[in-house]
């Protein structure tokens, strides 16, 4: 018979805490992985082995290789690289748009939140998705134009969160402290506030990385994303859409890899949620 697990480790995997050290260690493998694909790759992502045509997962090929011969392994390992800088720089985008505006909302009032306001709402009325499509179809596909659409796309949530806590953190005492003392308002703002007003948004942009992950691929799949040769998530399902039936591995692992990433950052910011916000722990 197999030893008992102890209730130690039982308790550690279980709750917000559990969820939060299985999402972090997904995270944390898919971007060494990612950022160490130059060294783990055994072959050049473009290169050409035309005698290695649609070759099943082998000793050789550890992944297999597609219809043109290069390895889907070493193209896995580079296109996770672009998807999780795809992830940051647009999550990093969306961030400084709706911490700034947010900030600025919430703390002014009047007709800065007014028109702060009218602008989210304006911008949440179109579905996100199509937005960005139709964006990208008058913009030469490129990585730069997908970082920056998605992330101009993707601010409001944040916006709408900073907003909610600066107009409650304005009102508190130590802010009214800072003011009386003669603090200007850009360091009430950003000393004072914003790191009290972080735990929340550091869930929202946690969980910003996993759907730009998917908007990328979704783009690159539709051929509006990442073009050829360059190795990604989204144009490695779209390689495999046309041989699933003799080549199931073109597919498989390209979607295992955005399934795996996905749900790494998701069990990662509901976790940092659950941990962040004291009404929910229980």
């Amino acid at each position: 018979m197999s030893a008992p697990v102890p209730a130690s480790l039982l308790s550690l995997l279980s709750g917000a805490r559990g969820m939060a050290l299985l999402g972090g260690a997904i995270v944390a493998v898919m971007s060494l992985a990612a950022l160490a694909a130059p060294w783990l790759a055994p072959y050049d992502p473009a290169a050409l082995h035309l005698d290695h045509i649609l070759e099943a997962p082998s000793a050789q090929f550890w992944l297999g290789t597609d219809a043109l011969g290069r390895d889907v392994f070493s193209r896995l390992l580079h296109g996770g690289q672009v998807s999780l800088w795809v992830g940051f720089v647009a999550v990093g985008i969306a961030l400084l748009i709706g911490l700034t505006l947010g900030l600025a909302a919430g703390y002014f009032g009047g007709w800065v939140d007014e028109c702060v306001m009218r602008a989210v709402d304006v911008m949440l009325c179109f579905p996100s998705f199509f937005l960005i499509l139709a964006v990208i179809a008058f913009l030469e596909p490129s990585l730069s134009n997908i970082m920056i659409v998605i992330g101009l796309t993707s601010w409001m949530g944040i916006a709408r969160l900073v907003r909610a806590e600066t107009l409650t953190l304005r009102e508190r005492d130590f802010v009214a402290a800072a003011q009386l003392a003669g603090t200007g308002t850009c360091s009430v703002l950003f000393r004072h506030i914003l790191p009290n007003a972080m735990a929340p948004v550091l869930v929202s942009a946690t969980l910003g990385v996993a759907g730009a992950i998917l908007v990328e691929s979704s783009l690159s799949f539709l051929g509006l994303g990442v073009q050829p040769p360059d190795a990604s998530w989204g144009n490695m399902l779209m390689d495999g859409k046309n041989v699933l039936e003799i080549a199931p591995w073109l597919s498989l692992y390209p979607g295992l890899a955005i399934l795996v990433t996905v749900l790494g950052y998701n069990l990662l910011g509901e976790s940092l949620r659950d941990l962040l916000d004291p009404r929910l722990r229980g």
